[in-house]
């Protein structure tokens, strides 16, 4: 006699049935939540939600979070779900503005998070850390990129500037030219000013692609399936980060930046030297701020130190040097913007005798407007997440948000949106003229992020990408080659705007030199 029946084999199919209805049942049980609120939601799957594609990797995040932008055109906000918990994505750019900017108490930490014990690299840097500690290290921080820092650091950056234009005459191409992969060559030159400018070092990826600083800043974007889940369960499902322990930076990376960290501080400190870069200034914080109580959740010592160099780094590298090699591959598409903004090159160097300054890279009219208009098409940062701290009633609408919601914008989407930029796949400098740029609707365009959480080094990482693509378009004309892929297509995982296969592009010098 079996359990329930006559017979062993039917009690266990009897069983398994009924764990997996009973599964179904538990894991489905909120697949009305945002239906009862009167939001419109998208079909979820039972047991995955609306994440199935993002979990194998079938899209990249910037893609899953824009598709749920486009799923939801013309409304002003839209509920899903990944696996059996609401979220709510956010359209309307007027309650955009009150997320980020005018309502920021109720959403002032991010979604995402890492292991506050077990990673503290990853939890403790100022784009992951959560308030209060948030918004006393902000405050802290922000003094690093004043103006005149960014001047002193410019002139660091100059220097790799010119190892970038040595490299390119090592590569002989006057004539028909050569056909290099630009991601990875604008990666090295973006590692060498940020290794420089960070940590006082030469790194020479330039010179050896190979080199370890290069090869580890790699690792942290090498998005392979298993990289993905780690950072897919940081940004989207933040709750099972106590169970898998995944590394914001990576474990390997997370180790070199330790060790690179400390032995810069060690030296700089035994030297006395003194180089006006982020080590300096860290220093100066640790010492100024070793007691401050207000501080209680982060100390400007140990790993939570190495984490704001360690973010320094990644953000700094990364996001500009894919700006950079995008702005290039459009360059190369469009030969009459290539055009105009290579007149607008010789005739300011031509005004500073062929030297490049900072006020002439951060003044230049339509370099600013090249440059905008690849942070549209193109933004690295692509999509802002928030939790909701507290009950929030939506302005002008009947809905409370309830403690605890998930909150997505896409910046992919808004920057797509042809409502506020038409025909959004054509590059297209001259959305960004003054005229144009009053005319249209604020809190549609945000590459850096709006309000309190904007990118702190947004300056600087402009500033960044200006010099790689002054110092590549003022002696040199770029044009797609056969390996040129159009359109772009990015890699399925990852998090960051990522060309799958790079961009290849024809580059060769040009007859008259700028200047």
């Amino acid at each position: 006699m079996a359990l329930l029946t006559s017979y062993w084999s039917l009690d266990g199919i009897l069983i398994v049935w009924s764990l997996m209805i009973a599964a179904y049942l538990y894991m489905t049980r909120n697949f009305n939540y945002w239906t009862k609120r009167g939001v419109k939601q998208m079909p979820p799957t039972p047991f995955v939600g609306n994440f199935m594609d993002c979990l194998l990797s079938r899209v990249p995040a910037a893609i899953f979070v824009k598709n749920l932008y486009n799923y939801g055109e013309g409304l002003p906000f839209l509920g899903f779900y990944i696996f059996d918990k609401p979220y709510l994505l956010i359209r309307d750019p007027e309650l955009v503005k009150h997320v980020l900017v005018s309502d920021f108490n109720y959403f002032a930490n991010r979604y995402a998070t890492a292991d506050e014990k077990d990673d503290r690299l990853g939890y403790a840097n100022l784009f992951m850390m959560k308030n209060p500690g948030w918004k006393s290290l902000r405050s802290k921080l922000t003094p690093m990129f004043t103006t005149g820092k960014i001047k002193k650091m410019f002139e660091l950056m100059l220097v790799v500037a010119d190892d970038l234009a040595k490299y390119l005459d090592s590569l002989h191409l006057e004539g028909n030219g050569k056909v290099i992969e630009f991601t990875d060559m604008c990666g090295n030159f973006t590692t060498d000013i940020i290794g420089s400018i960070a940590f006082g070092l030469k790194v020479g990826s330039l010179q050896n692609p190979k080199a370890a600083f290069r090869e580890y800043g790699k690792a942290v974007f090498d998005f392979n399936f298993y990289r993905n889940l780690d950072l897919l369960t940081i940004f989207f499902c933040p709750w099972l980060v106590k169970y898998l322990k995944p590394k914001f930076f990576g474990k390997e990376a997370n180790n070199f930046f330790r060790s690179v960290f400390w032995n810069a501080i060690e030296e700089r400190i035994k030297s006395g030297q003194k180089r006006n870069d982020v080590t300096d200034l860290l220093i100066e914080m640790r010492e100024k701020y070793k007691n401050d109580e207000n501080l209680k959740d982060y100390k400007f010592d140990g790993d939570d130190l190495v984490s704001q160099a360690s973010i320094f780094f990644i953000a700094g590298f990364e996001t500009s040097s894919t700006t950079i090699s995008y702005t290039l591959q459009e360059l190369a598409l469009n030969p009459d913007i290539q055009k105009t903004l290579r007149a607008e090159l010789q005739d300011a160097l031509a005004k500073t005798d062929g030297k490049i300054t900072y006020d002439m890279v951060m003044t230049l009219p339509y370099l600013d407007m090249v440059i905008s208009e690849t942070l549209r098409k193109y933004p690295p940062l692509t999509f802002l997440d928030r939790i909701t701290l507290a009950d929030y009633k939506v302005p002008n609408f009947d809905l409370v948000i309830e403690k605890g919601t998930p909150i997505y914008i896409s910046n992919v989407g808004a920057h797509h949106d042809p409502r506020y930029f038409p025909n959004p796949e054509k590059y297209d400098p001259l959305r960004f003229t003054e005229e144009a740029k009053r005319a249209r609707q604020n809190f549609v365009y945000f590459p850096f992020g709006e309000g309190p959480h904007s990118c702190v080094g947004m300056r600087l990482g402009l500033m960044q990408s200006k010099l790689g693509v002054v110092q590549i378009m003022k002696d040199h004309e770029v044009f797609p080659c056969e390996e040129t892929i159009i359109p772009t297509v990015h890699t399925p995982t990852g998090f960051t705007t990522t060309p799958l296969g790079g961009i290849n592009l024809n580059i060769r010098k040009t007859a008259t030199t700028a200047g």
